[in-house]
């Protein structure tokens, strides 16, 4: 039998020229769902980015906010233990005030005893506990300018050689514990 070459050559031709229109059409499914899938997972990506950013910036704030507590809740305790030893201290100020009334008394003859010696011992322990938890007096000498956020002016009386507004005598000592008065300077002023 004798193959015509020509229409081999033609059938071979048509063949392909079906092969090459068929496979695009085959393709071209294929990379359009790959390309979708892409175009999907990209779009999940950047979802979840935008996620990943808003968590860690809650995060972020959350940490900053509890910060923030933490540090007013320190000065809040600070505060609260600061006026509860002023308070303490304030309750004590009358029983050191006793102690330096009875030493400025006491008759020279007793000075010695040893008894009296234990109990000015006993005056300068608490003294020196006061000192230690930062409480100072407030130093007032005749003729000092009037200052009401320090002193408390019990008497407006005359007096020779002291100008009007300045204090004249400290009736009582004021104490500071840091910059807060704790018990204000009882004084006579000048009229």
């Amino acid at each position: 039998m004798e193959v015509n070459t020509q229409d081999a050559a033609n059938v071979s031709a048509t063949a392909s020229t079906e092969d090459t229109q068929a496979a695009p059409e085959t393709a071209t499914p294929q990379v359009d769902a790959r390309a979708a899938e892409i175009e999907a997972l990209k779009a999940e990506l950047e979802k979840v980015k935008a996620k990943s950013a808003e968590y860690l910036d809650g995060w972020q704030r959350a940490r900053a906010e509890f910060s923030n507590y933490r540090k007013r809740q320190d000065s809040e305790n600070a505060a609260q233990r600061a006026l509860h030893t002023s308070m303490t201290i304030a309750r004590l100020l009358p029983v050191l005030d006793d102690f330096e009334r009875a030493t400025k008394t006491l008759p020279v003859a007793l000075r010695d005893m040893t008894w009296i010696e234990g109990v000015l011992l006993i005056h300068r322990k608490l003294q020196l506990i006061l000192e230690s938890e930062g409480i100072k007096s407030i130093e007032v000498k005749r003729n000092d300018t009037f200052d009401p956020s320090i002193h408390e002016a019990v008497s407006h009386d005359e007096a020779e050689g002291v100008e009007s507004g300045r204090v004249i005598e400290e009736l009582q000592r004021g104490y500071k514990l840091g910059d807060r008065v704790v018990r204000p300077t009882l004084v006579r002023v000048a009229r």
